[in-house]
């Protein structure tokens, strides 16, 4: 983290008033404070962050300084290497800011096959931390559980259920998968019985002396799976309110409120029909046409309810928790027991096709057989997420909000399409052509208040970190979108004149209109021209000596690299100037039309 970015850092915490899910501040002034392990545990086994020693939170995050940032650094060090399991290797700094020193220590995430990283001297379940918002909660013994046997192939979906029989199967699923095995898999099942069949795909193995159904096969296949796991189901609930709990108009408590059992396909396509009982259409703007379409795109729904289902944790621990699918005024929340299993993170799920399965024999089971509308459960090709993303995107709508939690996984869908007809309108009024459809719902994400980074770009708008640094830095170099930080640390927000509520244009592109409505043509214009903001007049006044390069022009009038090229270029559009450089070249010069 440079000096910069600490600036920046320190600046967004005391608008915030609060730490955040990636940087923690500690006064530590008279030393190391006590708890300091556990944010680093908590930041390893969670995104990563930095912790900010000689920061003082309960002083308005004000500088407070390290007495010894020399001896500070060698002991967090040595904490980090000696003390944590697995060591912990971070990038440490010191910097003079504010009149005091201020340590910052970069954590980074550890691997999947490394967590959960604990200190050693309370053990794994004592000493294994999480960081939940600004804080750092000790995990619990289920949630190490998970962490450990994500290190391995987990094999719940193979236990065997020693109650049940061969004829707790669906006969009618049964044969329909049989015959499709034989059918695809000539050389491996012609010959084959169906147990056969069933026991070499692990649908039956077998169990003190005769074939019995696994978890796998039940849940796939079963009759009704929930006489042997009640909870191995799917609830349903639409609220009348945007929270839980706050009744509606009338006092109900729920609009819809149902449980939903059966093999998984079965659970599948009565959700997705209670769904479309429960959803609205409503109209979005696609190109010039509008369109109306279901809150929520089908496809879209289906992945994340076979996911839910697919990818659950099916250990012990958790044979009491159901998929879980909520329905509010605002949003659609689909949830599971356990969280992201394999080689995958939350940044990288809009982008990766990795296929990672906690439960390898259930998809490939799964793989096989039909949901009763037809059409297979699920590929396991890691297109599910694509498709979910490129529905979306033909609904108008941003990509949902995915939050793993280590002992729980959650989709949220908002319940809005970001490109309306009312910003499709503001976008327009910005006079910018060529745009991604990424970069259009990102400038529609900003007006609506967010600031991205390329890690939110990504998994927000579908791209990979390359494409999101382009387009980012596209969006700056346009003048539509202003950086803070730099690097890792680099947010964007709108800036000030692209921002819904800033100033009006009489067209696509050109400046602000003056009172009487009209502009001066090119030839009539003199040094007293108004040509918008007191910016717009200073860079005009400017360029009256000869041309200048933009460098140039934020050094003499001391104004920022995206406000002067927001202002060039509205001038530029307006005839007012001209560029006689490259068009993002610092040093190309610009001059008064004319000149």
């Amino acid at each position: 983290m440079e000096l910069q970015d600490l600036a920046n850092t320190l600046a967004t915490l005391r608008s915030l008033d609060t730490d955040t899910s990636l940087v923690e501040a500690k006064r530590a002034k008279g030393g190391l404070p006590a708890s300091l392990w556990e944010t680093i545990s908590a930041f390893s086994n969670a995104q990563g962050g930095v912790i900010l020693l000689g920061v003082d939170e309960k002083n308005g995050f004000s500088v407070s300084g390290v007495d010894d940032a020399g001896s500070a650094e060698i002991a967090v060090a040595k904490i980090c290497s000696d003390s944590m399991e697995p060591p912990v290797r971070p990038l440490i700094q010191t910097h003079d800011v504010e009149g005091g020193r201020v340590v910052v220590i970069e954590i980074p995430p550890m691997s999947t096959g490394q967590k959960p990283c604990y200190y050693k001297g309370k053990g794994c379940y004592g000493g294994s931390y999480i960081r939940v918002g600004d804080n750092d909660r000790r995990l619990t013994n289920y949630e190490v559980n998970l962490l450990i046997a994500g290190r391995g192939q987990p094999r719940d979906d193979e236990r065997v259920v020693a109650e049940a029989v061969r004829a707790d199967l669906d006969e009618e699923i049964v044969r329909a998968f049989v015959a499709g095995q034989r059918k695809e898999r000539r050389r491996a099942f012609e010959d084959k019985s169906d147990d056969q069949v069933l026991s070499m795909m692990k649908v039956l193995k077998e169990h003190e002396g005769r074939l019995v159904p696994t978890v796998a096969g039940l849940l796939c296949m079963g009759g009704y799976p929930q006489q042997f796991f009640p909870q191995l189901n799917v609830t349903f609930v639409v609220y009348p309110n945007s929270q839980p709990g706050i009744p509606g108009p009338l006092g109900e408590r729920f609009l819809d409120n149902s449980s939903l059992s059966g093999p998984i396909p079965e659970m599948v396509s009565y959700a997705l029909a209670l769904l479309r009982r429960n959803m609205r259409r409503r109209s979005v703007i696609s190109g010039i046409a509008r369109q109306d379409i279901w809150e929520y795109p089908e496809t879209a729904l289906r992945e994340a309810i076979v996911n839910s289902l697919v990818h659950r944790d099916l250990s012990q621990g958790s044979l009491g928790t159901p998929s879980q699918i909520e329905m509010y005024p605002d949003r659609l929340v689909v949830r599971n027991p356990g969280g992201l299993y394999g080689p995958v993170n939350v940044e990288d799920l809009a982008t990766s096709n990795i296929s990672s399965a906690r439960n390898q024999v259930l998809v490939h089971i799964l793989q096989n057989v039909d949901l009763p509308e037809g059409g297979r459960v699920c590929e396991a090709r890691g297109s599910g997420i694509g498709s979910m993303i490129n529905s979306l995107r033909a609904s108008g709508m941003g990509l949902p909000e995915f939050d793993d939690q280590v002992a729980s996984f959650q989709v949220t869908f908002p319940n809005a399409s970001l490109l309306d007809e009312e910003t499709v309108r503001w976008i327009g009024s910005l006079g910018i052509t060529g745009l991604s459809d990424s970069q259009l719902l990102a400038l529609a994400r900003m007006r609506n208040g967010e600031s991205l980074n390329n890690n939110s770009y990504r998994s927000h708008l579908g791209v990979d970190s390359r494409v999101a640094t382009s387009e980012l830095r596209d969006l700056v170099d346009r003048g539509i979108v202003i950086q803070a930080g730099s690097r890792r640390w680099a947010t964007y927000s709108l800036a000030d004149q692209a921002d819904s509520g800033g100033a009006q244009y009489s067209q696509p592109g050109q400046l602000p209109l003056e009172e009487n409505d009209q502009q001066l043509p090119p030839e009539m214009r003199d040094d007293s021209v108004e040509v918008g903001d007191e910016v717009a007049q200073a860079v005009y006044e400017f360029l009256a000596d000869g041309p200048k390069s933009r460098k140039e022009i934020e050094e003499a009038l001391e104004q920022p690299s995206h406000v002067v090229l927001l202002r060039l270029r509205q001038m530029r559009d307006a005839g007012i100037v001209r560029q006689t450089g490259p068009s993002r070249s610092p040093v190309g010069k610009w001059t008064r039309v004319g000149q």
